[in-house]
Parts: C-alpha cells; sequence; structure tokens
C-alpha cells in the first residue's frame, strides 16, 4: 500500500495533543480589534477544541497524526 500524503496546510493549523484531542485557533484576532471588549479579546488568545464532527474529516488528512 502506498504512503498516505499529510495535507500539509492542516498540519500546520491545528495541534494533536497527547490524549489525541485536537486544539485549533480560535476566529476573530486579526482586525478590528480596537472595536472588541479586552475580555474578548482575551479569550480569543486561548486555543479552541475541534468538534467532534470535525474530527473525521481531519483525521483522514492527517494520516500519521493520530
Amino acid at each position: 500500500m502506498p504512503k498516505l500524503k499529510t495535507k500539509k496546510a492542516l498540519a500546520k493549523r491545528i495541534k494533536v495533543t497527547k490524549k489525541k484531542k485536537l486544539l485549533r485557533q480560535k476566529a476573530g484576532r486579526r482586525h478590528l480589534l480596537s472595536s472588541k471588549e479586552r475580555k474578548r479579546k482575551r479569550a480569543l488568545r486561548r486555543k479552541g477544541k475541534v468538534s467532534s464532527g470535525e474530527k473525521k474529516v481531519i483525521k483522514r488528512a492527517l494520516p500519521y497524526a493520530f
């Protein structure tokens, strides 16, 4: 069976933890930050979890991450 290719664009955006959870960056921290509250910007700094519905797609795109 041939080697499977990893989707590099996705590999750069997703981090797999030791317990195989998927972490991602939250949206909304690029521009127009002056109108957003400090608390909201601070919360956007933290990593978000990938939803269970997306995990199946990501697992196929990152074959050697799991």
